[in-house]
């Protein structure tokens, strides 16, 4: 799952390299992300909701990476 979503997913791969620029090493990083996306397949099996990737990955910018952009 972890490589298919990383390169499907650009919301994916952001919140994945985040969690590796904190400190995670690559299992933890990716157990967190799958843990994410069972939370949102879960939320999205009980409201009905579709899935949507700018919900599920907001791209809001960070104070550091407006600097960047």
């Amino acid at each position: 799952m972890g490589v298919c979503l990383l390169t499907a997913s650009p919301g994916a791969l952001a919140h994945y390299r985040r969690r590796r620029e904190h400190g995670d090493r690559h299992a933890a990083a990716q157990r967190n992300l799958f843990n994410r996306m069972l939370g949102i397949v879960h939320h999205c099996l009980t409201t009905g909701q579709t899935y949507d990737e700018a919900t599920a990955f907001p791209t809001a910018l960070g104070p550091d990476e407006h600097a960047a952009a």
